[in-house]
């Protein structure tokens, strides 16, 4: 498993927790794994028990370069990490970026740490007598591991016949160079064509996952169907169409261990589905923390990227309007300043119904999804998305916009669907503030009628949104890979 970033190591975003969560579940249904990722400087390794491995001299375009490996065991399981150091590259305060800016030597840090994993491979075997049936990459910057051992390393052992499998977390997310820096990925230039890496005139390295790869995935089937299309393809959509046989959508889980609303020790008060007492002294508790009223008000809650993706402009084209009804609103987040700056003018308009605060907060996070009432994600695109889970588990009702995984995972609300208890959510089409609007109001309509909104409650915390699942689906595939090897 090659990830450029994993919890609890580094994350900036649903990457990190799947890198770190899918190791661990597949471990525990006995598979061997080892999990590869970046020494970054943000994390602290030597207290996690890491410790050096293996030096190795890696060839690259640029001349070799030695790469130290760091071995340790993922806490709680059987999951060998193995990071990557090389600290000009990787010990630098951002993962891919700083001050809202990408690295400029991008390509040359992710193309290193893609030709580290064949040599690996090969040290792994000689060292251990172990050699992996899979390689499973996540994301633009591991894409070339797939495109080396493809290439390169074709026809070395042990990499010779290893299964490939690529997953897109965010068809948006490229990695886009200028064609004169293709040379720096030490690859043939027959490889630098419109049928491989080039892409009107540019690299695109994460289009070399997803030719090389044995099989593609991404984090949800409505998702997978998406980006086939113009409008969620980036451009890549008819490389999609021609390996969509080789494509499935696989929700992503989460870890209901650390998200657990009986147990969780963020939140100020302890529930469950059959006691949900303690969610009213949680939304209590927000209301103080957030400097609201405490009131018995429906609460709506956000957590999210302030962004036009996350579809938050629409968000503050309709507070205006919630502001004139019993009703607060809190939010966490950071991202655009000019949408930041709305939402400061928006609070301060109405601080006693609008509870903001940019930036990032995990325990606040937890807090919020254990205090609302309603959880909001009106996203104009969302591969798979973390928050909506963390909803239903949490009994917040979830507010979505019907893309990707929200559709996936969000039943809509309907009489019949709530007689028949399957209703989990409310979910919209239209990505306009009136359609959005709408919906809410909705929703604050239902939250009226108690028999209906405890049903809501109880069919969302009864989802099943653990790992479980997806796991069985990706051994499943898995097996399915390994049986194409010669």
């Amino acid at each position: 498993m090659v990830s450029p970033e994993a919890v609890p190591f580094a994350k900036t975003g649903g990457l990190a927790d799947v890198a770190g969560a899918l190791p661990r579940e597949l471990s525990r249904l006995g598979h061997r794994v080892s999990l590869v990722i970046p020494r970054y400087s943000t994390f602290d390794w030597a207290a996690q028990g890491f410790k050096e491995w293996k030096r190795l001299a890696i060839p690259t375009a640029l001349g070799p370069i030695e790469a130290v490996v760091e071995q340790a065991t993922l806490a709680g399981s059987g999951v060998q990490v193995l990071a990557v150091r090389h600290d000009p590259f990787f010990a630098r305060p951002g993962l891919y970026q700083e001050a809202g800016r990408s690295y400029p030597d991008n390509l040359e840090r992710f193309a290193l740490f893609s030709r580290v994993v064949p040599e690996l491979i090969a040290a792994l075997k000689q060292e251990t007598g172990w050699a992996p049936d899979l390689l499973h990459a996540h994301d633009w910057q591991t894409a070339l591991s797939i495109v080396y051992l493809k290439t390169l390393y074709s026809g070395q052992e042990p990499c010779r016949g290893i299964g490939t499998i690529f997953t897109i977390h965010n068809i948006g997310y490229q990695g886009l160079f200028p064609a004169a820096e293709y040379w720096k990925t030490g690859l043939s230039p027959e490889f630098f064509t419109p049928k491989w890496l080039e892409f009107y005139g540019q690299l695109n390295v994460l289009k070399g996952g997803l030719v090389f790869a044995d099989y593609l995935t991404t984090v949800s089937p409505t998702y997978a169907r998406e980006i086939q299309t113009a409008a969620f393809g980036f451009g890549l959509e008819g490389v999609i169409q021609e390996r969509r046989d080789r494509m499935i959508g696989i929700v992503n889980g989460i870890d209901v261990d650390q998200w657990n609303p009986a147990t969780d020790p963020c939140a100020p008060a302890r529930y469950s589905a059959t006691d949900l007492a303690g969610k009213r002294i949680c939304k209590d508790s927000l209301q103080r923390e957030m400097n609201l009223p405490v009131q018995d008000v429906p609460l709506i809650g956000i957590v999210s990227r302030i962004t036009e993706q996350k579809g938050l402009d629409l968000v503050a084209d309709v507070l205006p309007d919630l502001v004139k009804l019993d009703v607060q609103v809190v939010l966490l987040g950071t991202g655009d300043p000019s949408l930041e700056a709305r939402f400061h003018s928006l609070q301060g308009r109405s601080p006693e119904k609008i509870g903001l605060r940019i930036g990032f907060d995990e325990g606040l996070a937890h807090r919020i999804e254990a205090g609302s009432d309603l959880f909001l994600m009106p996203s104009r695109y969302e591969p798979c998305g973390l928050s909506q889970l963390y909803s239903l588990r949490y009994g917040t009702v979830p507010i979505v916009r019907r893309t990707g995984g929200l559709a996936d995972t969000v039943a809509p609300y309907s009489p019949d669907a709530i007689k028949e208890g399957r209703a989990t959510g409310f979910l919209f089409d239209e990505p306009t503030k009136e359609v959005l609007l709408a919906t809410v109001l909705q929703a604050l309509r239902v939250y009226g009628q108690k028999e209906e909104w405890a049903s809501l409650i109880r069919a969302g915390m009864e989802t099943d949104v653990s790992w479980a699942k997806s796991t069985r689906a990706y051994v499943e595939l898995y097996r399915r890979v390994a049986g194409m090897r010669p």
